[in-house]
């Protein structure tokens, strides 16, 4: 049977429910036109009181890459030293961008794809040599990975306060606990992940420390993402400096309003539950996770075919996309091994049903033998169990 809209389980875009795409079709209007004007300011102010932040926050048309390289270039001087944690793909981006910019860059890997880089290791690191800067990746969306970031910023705050923390939560904001005042410098982000809206947005959350910091440099090679012009808008947006995406805007706007309503705690608990349930699911119908236990991240997974069963990935993947549902090939080391399910955002148990459905179907029709219906039963007992 053809499917006209697949549901978008991939680790992000994600679904977007009908009043976000209502707020997206609104006729547009100037970006100084004071009802845009007033909602732009009221949503800053939002995403500063949610997520406890004593600097400021910023909207920026662009992608989460955009708001990764913002981030950085504008706390990192010249000749600093940076030290980035990778956990996966997302992790090496954040050297790339430091070596292209020149920084002195080192890094820490995870000793195998699945697993974190410790705080153990971080703290002897720091302790060896000081860095002006440290970047870590939240949510490996390559891995399906958690990094422990409330444990690195007590550490951090303890032993380290001098040293500037960036975050990559681009699969994190909204979904997964967190809050700047643990003692985060810059926290970054995008539209399409948690927040539940289109692409298009690049969000970043910037500490009083992390703009003292670009006030400090006298003048960064970018301009676009430059902190120093973005702060004006952010702060009156009827100021220009940059067309803002309007209704992009309008859209995050009733993101926000939807994660309110739920409450930032409700949202964290839903998204470690039905995480739970779907790898509980998943592991009934003969896959494997590809994170640790420990470090299983609350908003993507990656699964793992069984060696014994000859799934061919692409073919398998395009099963599934038959059957209802577009999941995402893996990166790297895991690269055809598997397939990365995002499950994050405005999803429900209705969703989530389907798409383990869908997975279901596909193993049947790829000659994988499974009982029909072993994976359904795993996942509603875990949500009956809730």
């Amino acid at each position: 049977m053809h499917i006209r809209n697949p549901l978008v389980m991939m680790p992000g875009p994600t679904p977007v429910v009908r009043s976000i795409q209502d707020a997206l079709g609104r006729e547009t209007i100037s970006y100084n036109d004071p009802r845009l004007v007033a909602d732009f300011g009221r949503l800053i102010d939002d995403l500063v009181k949610l997520w406890r932040c004593d600097g400021i926050a910023f909207v920026v048309a662009g992608s989460g890459t955009m708001a990764m390289e913002m981030g950085i270039v504008n706390v990192a001087a010249k000749n600093d030293k940076v030290l980035v944690c990778s956990n996966g793909y997302f992790g090496d981006r954040f050297v790339d961008i430091c070596s292209r910019k020149g920084f002195e860059t080192e890094v820490l890997r995870a000793p195998r794809w699945g697993e974190s880089v410790s705080i153990a290791e971080i703290a002897a690191k720091l302790d060896e040599k000081k860095f002006d800067v440290l970047g870590v990746t939240h949510i490996e969306t390559s891995t399906g990975v958690e990094f422990p970031l409330r444990e690195l910023t007590e550490m951090m705050r303890a032993s380290h306060p001098d040293t500037l923390v960036v975050v990559d939560g681009v699969a994190s904001m909204g979904g997964v606990e967190f809050y700047m005042d643990w003692g985060v410098d810059v926290m970054l982000s995008c539209s399409q992940k948690c927040f539940g809206t289109a692409p298009g947005l690049g969000l970043l959350w910037a500490s009083e420390k992390a703009l003292e910091k670009r006030h400090a440099i006298s003048q960064i090679t970018e301009t676009y993402i430059d902190f120093e012009k973005w702060v004006p808008v952010m702060k009156e947006p009827m100021k220009y400096w940059g067309t803002p995406a309007v209704n992009m805007i309008w859209s995050l706007c009733e993101a926000v309003r939807i994660i309110k309503e739920e409450g930032l705690e409700n949202r964290f608990r839903r998204h470690r539950e039905y995480a739970s349930a779907i790898r509980r699911s998943l592991s009934a119908m003969g896959f494997s996770i590809g994170a640790g236990e420990k470090v299983a991240s609350p908003t993507v997974t990656v699964s793992l075919y069984p060696n014994n069963r000859g799934l061919d990935d692409a073919a398998f993947r395009a099963a599934v996309y038959g059957e209802g549902a577009h999941i995402a090939g893996c990166l790297g080391d895991f690269a055809g091994k598997g397939f990365r399910i995002g499950h994050m955002g405005n999803i429900d148990d209705n969703i989530i049903v389907s798409l383990i459905a869908s997975i279901e179907r596909a193993c049947v029709k790829c000659g994988y033998d499974i009982e029909p219906g072993v994976g359904l039963a795993a996942l509603q007992r875990a949500l009956i169990e809730r």
